[in-house]
């Protein structure tokens, strides 16, 4: 293995995260601190924990949704590392384009867009042609079981796992070098799940570095190479 090859995909450095309550004396309750990570090439780090540990906040915190109160989150994009809690939004977007993927249980999209074309768009958005990004998108869809009939439809009318499939297929479809997974599967059936679990293999399979929530011990066990327990940062109250 090269240096290069070597080298962290995703970076995290003293991090330390706080939230102030400003509608009940500005209280503050603490989350994490001194959190430190590195994930390598080819590693799915799975977040543990119980509730309340902090995993989601550390998770939107990498992303860039939260901002962090001390400390980095350093992701390798172009060669080079960016600091997600310093960069502007520009560059935090143009990261999240190209190199900084995120799945939710949740797909948040504008109502009237027909399915194919929404899992499409991550291509198209990135320089593919449209026949090969309508090919990619297609077999994404049929391999997670989205029946034809819905390609054409705008996913605001589906169930919460179809939307879940819809969204699953339009993350994995960019093949990003770093992803983040929060509950990828929860909405999903035991058919579905083991879908997801082939996606996430083939993806550390050609080198994605990963960090996942995974509530279902099944989906943790087939696809962690390590537990992270968040709750050894929990900050001091």
């Amino acid at each position: 293995m090269t240096d290069k090859q070597a080298r962290p995909l995703i970076v995290v450095e003293d991090l330390a995260k706080t939230f102030v309550l400003h509608n009940a004396d500005q209280a503050i309750i603490p989350v994490f601190e001194r959190l430190r990570m590195a994930v390598l090439p080819g590693e799915c780090l799975v977040l543990a924990g119980e509730s309340g540990a902090g995993k989601s906040s550390l998770m939107r915190s990498i992303y860039g949704n939260y901002l962090p109160t001390g400390g980095s989150v350093k992701v390798l994009h172009d060669g080079d590392y960016v600091d997600i809690t310093t960069a502007s939004p520009n560059q935090v977007l143009e990261v999240r384009r190209r190199t900084l993927g995120y799945v939710s249980q949740f797909l948040r999209v504008i109502p009237r867009i027909p399915t194919l074309q929404l899992v499409m768009e991550p291509l198209l958005e990135n320089g593919v042609g449209k026949d090969e990004a309508r090919a990619r998108a297609e077999t994404l869809l049929t391999k997670l079981r989205l029946p034809i009939r819905h390609w054409d439809l705008p996913p605001s009318t589906f169930s919460g796992g179809e939307q879940q499939r819809v969204n699953i297929a339009r993350s994995f479809i960019r093949e990003y070098p770093v992803m983040l997974l929060d509950e990828p599967t929860a909405s999903l059936d035991g058919e579905n799940r083991a879908v997801v679990v082939e996606l996430i293999r083939e993806a550390l399979g050609r080198g994605a570095a990963m960090i996942g929530i995974f509530h279902d011990q099944d989906v943790r066990d087939a696809v962690a190479t390590r537990l992270f327990p968040v709750a050894d940062f929990k900050a001091a109250a």
